[in-house]
């Protein structure tokens, strides 16, 4: 049984072999290198069968070498369209630019900081931006020259068949294209640096013409201070002038520049006008370390006209805010406290026992219209004086009755020998305020 099987299979694989070897045909499957054609044959050695003409090669040949220019040439293309999107970018960052710099001269001054459309690079300086446009122009125009060049210059493959080189040379259409390009970018480079140059000459004439018309209004203001330097201290003597404190406040007070020396004997004198209620305040004060209140005169509230010597009080029979001119005097001597009052050239009161045996401490401050609870500081509203001084006189001696009247009535005049009333050894602060005045002819019309 086993022998008949084997006799079959046998008998069937004969037949099918020389049925194959009857029709006379093979498949036969080679790999094809890569870039090869699909109909180009190849032994099984991997060698190319030599079945077509040499024709044909050299056809096959020039497609390659068309296609390889043409692949080129597109490259090209892609490359210019590249530059000339950079060109016209370039282009309207430079017009952006110049329309920032005409928006800044129109506004009368420029700007620290250009607009988001402008060049980045863009210096301040109108100088400065057209030698930068300048050089970006020149940039450009090389970078055209070049790639121009470039183009004209000779493909590196050849057609075989001819031994010709074969050029690339670039297209009418987009040399026309980038000559125009390039054209019309110098023609509006060269405009925008004329227009710069043409607003750089204005805006330098608008400059000198400013610093000219600034020079002029500082010469005019220098004059004119000078002018009130001189007016200020063009009074018809030094002496006449005097000193305003229109407001009951803390802030407005005069200072005598000069201080006291030590002193055992003092007489004060001065004019003034008021008509404050209720109490004029104080006239003046002197403050040393130590005793804020060395000598005070002051008048609070509903109380008499006081005189403090070493912050002990007497009370003075004086009378002065009626609204018109009194001259008044006061003076004292450290032997037994001795004091006077005087009222327009009249004795109204003496007094004695007033800081016995003191002396007037030196190195102070007097001020005039304020009460010091420090010294040269610290003061009160409330007693503040509130009217017109003038001819504050001081002496370290006591004058005698006769200077006194002498004094009122204007028929003599004695600056103090320790302060003398005039207008450089005064100075004022808060609002007060100096003015001319001359008291004798004010005093008369005042009467």
């Amino acid at each position: 049984m086993q022998a008949l099987v084997f006799g079959l299979l046998y008998l069937i694989s004969g037949r099918t072999v020389r049925s194959q070897e009857a029709t006379g045909s093979r498949f036969v499957c080679n790999a094809i290198p890569p870039g090869a054609e699909p109909g180009c044959g190849y032994g099984p050695t991997g060698n190319r069968i030599q079945s077509s003409s040499p024709v044909e090669d050299e056809l096959r040949g020039t497609i390659l070498q068309l296609r390889e220019t043409i692949l080129q040439q597109k490259e090209t293309i892609v490359s210019q369209q590249g530059t000339i999107k950079e060109l016209n970018s370039k282009l309207a960052r430079c017009e952006a630019a110049a329309d920032e710099v005409g928006k800044t001269r129109g506004q009368g001054s420029r700007r620290k900081e250009y607009g988001k459309n402008t060049m980045g690079d863009l210096p301040r300086d109108p100088s400065e931006t057209i030698d930068q446009l300048g050089k970006t122009m020149q940039s450009l125009k090389g970078r055209l020259e070049n790639l121009e060049q470039s183009l004209r210059l000779p493909s590196s493959s050849n057609v075989s068949a001819g031994g010709v080189s074969a050029l690339t040379p670039l297209p009418p259409e987009l040399r026309d294209l980038l000559r125009q390009r390039l054209g019309a970018l110098e023609t509006q480079l060269l405009r925008k640096v004329a227009e710069l140059e043409e607003e750089k000459s204005q805006l330098y004439n608008e400059t000198a013409a400013h610093r000219q018309r600034t020079e002029s209004a500082l010469n005019s203001l220098m004059e004119r201070i000078t002018e009130l330097e001189k007016s200020n201290n063009a009074f018809k003597s030094p002496e006449d002038f005097k000193v305003s404190l229109p407001l009951r406040t803390n802030y407005l007070y005069g200072r005598i520049k000069k201080s006291l020396p030590e002193m055992y004997a003092f007489t004060v004198c001065m004019w003034l006008k008021s008509s404050a209620s209720p109490g004029i305040g104080t006239p003046f004060s002197y403050g040393v370390p130590g005793q804020a209140n060395e000598i005070v005169l002051i008048e609070w509230g509903n109380n008499p006209i006081e005189l403090l010597v070493n912050d002990k009080v007497a009370q003075l029979p004086l009378a002065v805010s009626d609204g018109r001119w009194h001259h008044i005097c006061i003076t004292w001597t450290t032997r037994d406290g001795f004091w006077e009052a005087y009222q327009d050239g009249e004795r109204l009161g003496t007094g004695d026992n007033l800081a016995p045996w003191h002396p007037i401490k030196p190195g102070g401050v007097i001020i005039l219209g304020q009460e010091q609870d420090i010294v040269g500081g610290r003061f009160d509203a409330t007693q503040a004086f509130v009217g017109e001084l003038s001819q504050f006189n001081m002496w370290d001696r006591v004058l005698r009755p006769v200077d006194i009247v002498g004094l009122a009535n204007c028929s003599a005049y004695m600056p103090g020998n320790v302060v003398p009333w005039i207008d450089a050894n005064v100075e004022v602060f808060g609002g007060a305020s100096k003015a001319a005045l001359e008291i004798c002819e004010d005093r008369a019309f005042d009467s």
